[in-house]
């Protein structure tokens, strides 16, 4: 499992729930990340992707504005940002490749999801 502070030292979260991405952000900082301030569109995500380069991204597939799918898809062509997919849709499926943290989830499913996304571990499979 990660060590605080041996991974990515910032990460940007995407994600349009207030209350979860605040939460979110309290968990990461626990376990000594800097977490970046939280992204809620497509287009912020983009932006702050390019602004703060993060070294990690938790990025929601459903967005209110926009999708988490295709913000990664747009980040991604500027180079490669290991990336973990939230979603609270059970019937959602993890396509190859993809770290898919479904919602809710506890540390240890966030730990593992981190440690997948940095290591390339078990693509397509839900954490």
């Amino acid at each position: 499992m990660t060590v605080p502070n041996a991974g990515p030292q910032r990460i940007l979260v995407v994600e349009d729930d207030a209350l979860i991405g605040s939460l979110l952000t309290e968990v990461l900082q626990a376990l000594g990340y800097a977490v970046c301030p939280v992204e809620t569109t497509e287009d912020g995500a983009v932006s702050a992707a390019a602004r703060h380069r993060p070294d990690l991204m938790i990025v929601d597939l459903q967005l209110a504005a926009g999708s988490g799918l295709s913000a990664m898809a747009r980040i991604s062509q500027t180079g490669p940002i290991p990336h973990v997919f939230m979603s609270g849709d059970s019937h959602q499926p993890a396509t190859l490749g993809m770290v898919l943290l479904r919602k809710p989830f506890r540390q240890s499913d966030l730990i593992r999801a981190i440690d997948q996304a940095l290591c390339g571990e078990t693509p397509g499979r839900a954490a």
